[in-house]
């Protein structure tokens, strides 16, 4: 009588399924990623500028409705002196970062700058939009001579 061969299991790895469950996975990241980013939605103004990395620093923000937000936390243009002083710490050393709607006045913004001043804040930078064009030069009076 002749044995039956059982049945071996097969040693190779199935990678298709695995392949499959990859890429679901890797959809769904692609999807929930842009969901996931937080923070408030400002255009910034275009300008090429070297780039500035601070890890202790005061984000102030001002929206296209003109809200300005102090790392986040709500203010408005009569309080934000008071509400400035309670988030800055007093070092000098510290970088305060302005992060303001391209369509929010310029007096809108310089005022904010002068209540800055007046707590002492004296490192002040301003963020733009990387990818801009470099800025035309304007011609001089005798380059526009023929």
């Amino acid at each position: 009588m002749r044995k039956r061969e059982s049945l071996r299991p097969d040693p190779q790895l199935n990678l298709v399924n695995l392949i499959d469950v990859l890429f679901a996975i890797l959809i769904v990241f692609m999807i929930t990623a842009p969901l996931m980013s937080q923070g408030v939605k400002v255009e910034l103004p275009k300008a090429q500028a070297a780039s500035l990395e601070e890890k202790k620093s005061i984000q102030v923000t001002v929206t296209k409705e003109r809200e300005i937000l102090i790392n986040e936390f709500p203010s408005d243009p009569i309080g934000f002196e008071k509400d400035f002083r309670q988030v800055w710490t007093g070092d000098e050393e510290m970088a305060i970062i302005i992060n303001s709607d391209q369509t929010v006045p310029y007096g809108f913004v310089m005022e904010l700058v002068a209540s800055i001043q007046r707590q002492g804040g004296k490192r002040l930078g301003f963020l733009t939009d990387p990818g801009a064009p470099p800025p035309r030069r304007a011609k001089t009076s005798k380059e526009r001579k023929p």
